[in-house]
């Protein structure tokens, strides 16, 4: 990584001018990164954190249309987000794969009618082609009404989405667009940016080593997420028309409570919704919730309240009750949610809103929107600077789609055959080994491994299956600096590592970047 950092250096050194430069590095913003450098547009993005080390990485990770939306009549944003689950599927199958979903029907709560046209329109909304649709269920039967409570849930209906690994998706993005020709500055905050009439000049500041840059930009995009009104007002000096509702949404971890593979949602008396859904093979993942939160973004937890909640909503449908000591990890996310004013934080819009301002340099700000619709937001974001980006990047519109990112250059169906290849070429691998290097990696598994020919030649082992040359891959080539970026948001193997052994981690890694450093 240190040496891509260095490199970059000399691209950003002063005097430079770049078309774009992106504040912050989540999901809308290493998207936007990747589409305007795909269009040929030279591009800066500085971000304070870790790649997606905010609400990217504290999603539900659920690539979905939608389906509650439908009540609120959101119904661009579903068509929208329903179109684009195939769209991203083809473009990451390594990170990216379909889930079918399980809802149980509850008398007294929404009636069958209701849910029966609600997916009627969600098959039918989005032009889905390889996703198969929706089917009714008899859960006396069907192996999905066995983890449920007993003669509770007869009748049920399924549907499709697809999974993502969020946070992983967000440093491919970011890959790609380096590999494009980006600048990217991780653990770099922007600390002030001076508009004049045909450029912006912002000063940014390394959040390690506090040594400063200051670079040129024609436009300046604000994609700062929580941070969108922090940096519109403290960091540009600027007020707003648009405002940002926090929104906080918090997810609990617990042993498996099923052995099938597919996902549950869950409808709740107070109208909200949950998921259940297998997590990394041996877990249930379970969200979330809907709180309007008021305090700072970097330091939001899941509450006892909300962790009670959550195991209290599970309960009402699974036989085996879900208690608050089964928690294994919880995570919390804060979701920046255009406000439209909604009385409930459930009812507030997931829609997104772009304020361009054009008095002197662009300046667009990003509020709202999820990661399912990113590549939307980014295209439209694109599509808002049009007069300002001239007529080559505007001609190459949705580019995005027909590209994949970094690994997933394999058939949207191939996984499986992904597996068998390395397994073939690497018989050395363990099997669960085998398939989490495919599902993280893609075909830049290979990078990792090498010509390795046996599990030594990878070097050191820190548990779990994580090896030297894995993280001295993550260190190089996505932005991974301490252990937290390695085993809780480029995989998850903090589920299986002990404390000391993500210290130990933490040690190495600390040393390689006092190696590595210029």
């Amino acid at each position: 990584m240190e040496q891509s950092d260095t490199e970059q250096s000399a691209e950003a050194g002063p005097g430079r001018t770049y078309d774009l430069a992106v504040i912050g590095g989540g999901i809308n913003g290493c998207g936007i990164a990747r589409d305007a450098v795909g269009r040929g547009l030279s591009v800066y993005l500085c971000e304070q954190g870790d790649l997606a080390s905010g609400t990217s990485s504290a999603a539900t990770k659920l690539i979905h249309g939608g389906l509650r939306y439908l009540e609120y009549f959101e119904f661009r944003l579903v068509r929208e987000a329903l179109m684009e689950r195939e769209v991203l599927w083809r473009m990451a199958p390594h990170i990216v794969w379909p889930l079918r979903f399980v809802l149980p029907y509850h008398k007294g709560l929404r009636p069958a009618w209701m849910l029966r046209l609600g997916l009627f329109l969600y098959d039918h909304l989005g032009g889905r082609k390889l996703l198969p649709p929706t089917r009714t269920l008899d859960l006396t039967r069907d192996a999905a009404g066995k983890p449920l409570k007993a003669g509770v849930y007869r009748r049920g209906f399924e549907y499709s989405d697809c999974w993502v690994e969020d946070a992983r998706l967000v440093a491919l993005n970011a890959s790609d667009a380096r590999e494009r020709g980006a600048t990217i500055r991780t653990r770099t905050r922007a600390i002030a940016a001076e508009r004049g009439a045909n450029a912006w000049q912002v000063t940014t500041e390394n959040c390690r080593n506090g040594q400063r840059e200051t670079i040129r930009a024609r436009i300046l995009v604000n994609a700062a997420g929580p941070w969108v009104d922090h940096v519109l007002a403290l960091t540009l000096g600027r007020q707003t028309r648009a405002e940002v509702r926090l929104v906080q949404g918090s997810h609990i971890v617990v042993p498996k409570l099923f052995d099938h593979g597919r996902c549950y949602i869950f409808q709740n008396a107070d109208k909200r919704i949950i998921f259940a859904i297998p997590y990394e093979h041996d877990f249930t993942l379970i969200g979330t919730t809907d709180l309007d939160y008021h305090g700072d973004p970097s330091k939001v937890a899941a509450s006892r309240e909300e962790i009670d909640y959550l195991c209290a909503a599970a309960s009402e449908y699974f036989a085996q009750a879900v208690e608050p000591q089964n928690v294994v990890w919880s995570y919390s996310g804060v979701r920046p949610l255009y406000d439209d004013g909604a009385s409930a934080a459930q009812a507030t819009t997931r829609d997104y809103v772009l304020e361009l301002d054009e008095a002197g340099a662009p300046l667009l700000s990003v509020f709202g929107g999820k990661i399912t619709t990113y590549r939307r937001l980014a295209l439209h974001v694109l599509e808002k600077l049009g007069q300002h980006i001239g007529a080559q990047a505007r001609g190459r519109h949705d580019w995005s789609a027909g590209q994949p990112l970094p690994g997933g250059d394999f058939p949207v169906q191939g996984f499986e055959q992904l597996v068998a290849d390395l397994a073939r070429d690497y018989p050395w691998l363990e099997t669960l080994q085998c398939r989490r290097l495919a599902r993280a990696y893609g075909t830049r598994a290979r990078r990792i491994l090498g010509p390795a020919k046996e599990k030594t030649a990878l070097g050191r082992d820190f548990g779990a299956g994580l090896s030297e040359a894995e993280v001295l891959y993550l260190m190089r080539e996505e932005w991974a600096e301490e252990a937290a970026d390695v085993v809780w948001r480029r995989s998850k193997l903090g589920l299986r590592l002990t404390g000391d052994q993500i210290k130990a981690l933490d040690v190495f890694m600390a040393e390689r970047r006092t190696v590595q450093s210029p």
